[in-house]
């Protein structure tokens, strides 16, 4: 059985297959391409993130899930920012603040978790040293990379509403992004051209030379405190010094003959197994995919699992989530049965959903094991310490920014996620394996991504590449490529439907990985700019 990287960078995809092929396994090779992610996608990921990453040894089949989320920090309070709520936004994600405080600068910073994370999963089940699995981000980061057609894009997109900043506005928001990522006239770098960053290398060779407790005790989390602490962030260095990274069991739950394992909260994987357990009480194949029907009934099984996701989701370490119950068919049978009479739900409006970053990686070793990891910096905050070369997280962005909601603000807590690294099981030998950036609209792609495989019989390629919709505000939101007169048939249900600009992306990035015989076959989402190679 060869090896498997799926990734939405091919740079990161290549540095991966490398390291199957020099007899690293599945985790050193996972560990090596974020890494490299960090570089080469800097405002998606890197070392001032968080993430959660799921793990099946091929001997056991076992499945574990690495919790490594940004936590606020230890002065801040879930009132803070009371006084500072505009309005929520218009499309479901997230709130505006006066001042976008929640959103960039200093205060909207969580205490990043990546290299905690990626530091761990490698003592646990890679065969390679930290320094080894640093040295291509090192590399590429003195040396530089070509900026991909993607990259250039992001940096030239406009957000829809104006109190959101941009990825460029926030690459100008402090002297040291302006000086790293733009050119001297203010001007984001085009495709095709060559982008260095000399201060991530050092960081990286330092983390390399004095291992990853310099990023939480020594010098790096020195610099780190200063910059926040000189700007009104809500990060202590005991914040730095505690922080602690999670193993906990996943989440599982039965789709037909199959079991799926995903990401338990505050991660996104409970809203997968509960669309999934709605969805399981219709005869999909009998829609047809994409039909006037299909998407009526799947969005609104969205809808039900989105408005537990309001209602009930938080931190467990800080709120009772009552999963057993939001899992349990009696529970979704009255959904099932809202859905049947033909109800047109609801989404209430006064939830957090994240921005649209993020990024994830699949790799399949030759000997079976697995790595699904998800990883990001929200949207990224405009911060980077001083000469570090890496920007901080806007993880706080993500929490409800007033008191009494399960997730509100609190010192210490993680923020409720759409990642949503999965694993489906089929016969008791894992069969698909999903991840995707992409913001809570991870969730509406990993479902649709599995359904295309499971119920429609799709390929990996088609299963990532047909049009999706998604479903987390009144209207569903469907790619372009759904035709018009599938969603008037919709519409005379009572169901708005709105199509976006894109005819591919917009909802989510999949990368997924299939095991067909004894092959495990990759797909990238192709509005990704991604690659899945076997080695």
């Amino acid at each position: 059985m060869a090896g498997l990287v799926v990734a939405p960078q091919v740079l990161a995809v290549e540095e991966g297959v490398k390291v199957l092929r020099q007899g690293g396994n599945a985790v050193d090779a996972a560990v090596t391409a974020a890494l490299v992610q960090g570089v080469i996608d800097p405002q998606m990921c890197g070392i001032g993130g968080f993430g959660v990453a799921l793990v099946c040894e091929a001997k056991t089949k076992q499945v574990k899930c690495l919790a490594f989320h940004a936590r606020a920090g230890s002065k801040a309070t879930p009132d803070m920012w009371a006084d500072k709520v505009i309005k929520e936004a218009p499309d479901g994600f997230g709130f505006f603040l006066k001042g976008a405080v929640n959103d960039v600068g200093a205060q909207s910073v969580g205490v990043p978790g990546t290299v905690a994370g990626l530091c761990e999963l490698l003592k646990r089940y890679g065969t390679w040293s930290w320094e080894q699995v640093l040295q291509p981000a090192i590399r590429i980061a003195y040396e530089g990379f070509v900026v991909t057609a993607e990259l250039a894009r992001s940096w030239k997109t406009r957000e829809r509403f104006p109190e959101r900043p941009s990825l460029l506005q926030r690459l100008q928001f402090s002297p040291e992004a302006h000086r790293l990522f733009l050119k001297p006239n203010g001007a984001p770098y085009e495709a095709g051209e060559v982008l260095r960053n000399p201060d991530l290398a050092r960081t990286l060779e330092r983390l390399a030379k004095h291992g990853a407790e310099d990023f939480y005790h020594g010098a790096i989390a020195s610099v780190i405190i200063t910059e926040l602490e000189t700007h009104g962030g809500h990060i202590t260095r005991s914040d730095m010094e505690n922080y602690q990274v999670r193993w906990h069991e996943p989440l599982r739950a039965t789709y037909r003959d199959f079991e799926v394992i995903s990401a338990p909260l505050p991660a996104g994987g409970l809203a997968v197994l509960q669309t999934l357990r709605i969805l399981e009480g219709f005869d999909l194949q009998k829609m047809g995919h994409n039909s006037p029907t299909y998407i009526f009934t799947a969005a609104q099984a969205l809808k039900a699992a989105f408005t537990c996701k309001v209602r009930y989701h938080g931190d467990p370490e800080f709120v009772d989530v009552p999963v057993d119950e939001l899992l349990s068919e009696e529970h979704n049978r009255k959904w099932r049965e809202k859905i049947e009479r033909g109800e047109v739900l609801t989404v209430p409006r006064f939830g957090i959903n994240e921005p649209h970053g993020t990024t994830h990686i699949t790799v399949i070793d030759d000997e079976g094991n697995i790595v699904a990891l998800t990883h990001t910096l929200g949207s990224s905050s405009g911060v980077i310490p001083r000469g570090t070369g890496f920007m901080l997280n806007n993880a706080m962005v993500g929490f409800y920014p007033l008191p009494g909601h399960p997730n509100s603000i609190a010192p210490g807590k993680a923020r409720v996620s759409g990642m949503a690294p999965t694993i489906v099981f089929k016969d008791g030998e894992p069969f698909l394996v999903l991840g995707a950036p992409g913001g809570a609209r991870i969730v509406s792609a990993i479902v649709q991504a599995m359904l295309n495989v499971i119920e429609f019989g799709m390929s990996p390629i088609e299963a990532v590449s047909a049009p999706r919709f998604d479903a987390q505000v009144h209207e569903i939101e469907c790619q372009a490529r759904i035709p018009s007169w599938v969603l008037e048939e919709v519409q005379k249900r009572g169901q708005p439907c709105v199509k976006l600009p894109q005819s591919y992306g917009g909802i989510a990035l999949v990368q997924l990985a299939m095991k067909q015989g004894n092959e495990w076959v990759g797909a990238s989402d192709p509005a990704s700019g991604g690659a899945a190679f076997s080695c």
